[in-house]
């Protein structure tokens, strides 16, 4: 683009002169979409988000031959994710990048915000994965065999997720001289989702602290800055393991120890340790600060469920019904 067009970015529009509304056409949606992550000054991450969301959105006005879209627009495309068999949360978050889209676009003064009052959708408040119970994630953790390496490596790593709740991506992120001493504490600090440093600390329970110092010593780990857990791979030997090959040994951990479920994967370890921490005694607000949940509501769904489980009013029902001797 010249610095004539980034000055003047409507220059690069055709309008209908009659009612000042842009015309979206094809050529042009690289250079909408350039100054719409300008706009929301986003991660890379959430750049490539938005990208993928929008490239749907353009591609859905483009088949439709749609060059002036307006509210029934949207709505007529949340209705065809819809149909099409998307999960609920994929269809929210395409509508979402379209709101934050015209968002944009009306405060620029491209165009009106067609999306302003179009729901993005409803989602259960049930999480869409399973938990582990104590007992079962002691048997996936004992079933791992720790006499190689790689094994080490694979059960420090998960019993970190277990007893600690860490993200895929803050395992990833991980570097040993993350492990620091917090009074006469042993943390972690983390670089959770949407921040830009690890400015989080996690207490670390002694038994992780063991398992993941046993897994260092053979490792022969001298260099402090380098990833708490690396790769075994031939390809990337002694690199930073990538969230894909973390969910890749979590499930197959599970697997191993015969919890093959597609409801059982990386993410329930999260789950895990949020639900074992409430079972336990902690506190809505202690289990908030263990999971780094920026809203109470989120951790309060895992209390939700707990309840919902553990409520014996079927059971009272039961007993009226049928009597004390069934």
């Amino acid at each position: 683009m010249t610095k004539n067009e980034l000055e003047n970015p409507q220059n690069n529009f055709q309008r209908n002169t009659s009612n000042k509304q842009l015309i979206f056409q094809q050529n042009n949606l690289e250079d909408l979409f350039q100054q719409f992550i300008i706009f929301i000054d986003a991660t890379p991450n959430t750049v490539r988000t938005y990208r993928g969301s929008l490239k749907q959105w353009f591609l859905y006005l483009r088949q439709n031959q749609i060059g002036h879209p307006d509210s029934e627009t949207v709505r007529q495309y949340r209705q065809k994710l819809q149909n099409s068999g998307k999960k609920p949360t994929t269809v929210k978050n395409y509508i979402i990048a379209v709101k934050r889209f015209f968002e944009w676009t009306e405060e620029a003064g491209f165009y009106p915000n067609i999306a302003k009052y179009i729901k993005s959708g409803h989602l259960s408040k049930n999480f869409k994965k399973d938990y582990l119970t104590g007992s079962q994630a002691r048997q996936i953790l004992d079933k791992i065999d720790r006499s190689t390496i790689k094994g080490k490596r694979d059960y420090a790593m998960l019993v970190t997720m277990l007893t600690m709740g860490l993200r895929t991506i803050e395992v990833s992120r991980a570097d040993i001289d993350d492990i620091r001493t917090k009074g006469n504490m042993t943390v972690l600090y983390v670089q959770g989702k949407g921040h830009e440093e690890k400015d989080d600390l996690i207490r670390m329970p002694q038994h992780v602290e063991s398992a993941i110092r046993d897994y260092l010593s053979v490792r022969k780990a001298n260099d402090l800055s380098k990833p708490l857990f690396v790769s075994t791979s031939n390809h990337n030997a002694n690199g930073r393991m990538t969230t894909r090959s973390i969910r890749r040994i979590v499930k197959t951990a599970f697997i191993s120890a015969g919890y093959d479920s597609p409801r059982l994967t990386a993410h329930s370890t999260r789950h895990t340790a949020a639900t074992l921490s409430l079972l336990n005694g902690a506190t809505l607000q202690q289990t908030q600060e263990l999971l780094r949940h920026r809203n109470i509501g989120t951790t309060e769904i895992y209390a939700h469920n707990i309840d919902a489980a553990t409520n014996p009013a079927a059971n009272d029902v039961e007993e009226a019904i049928f009597g004390k001797d069934i």
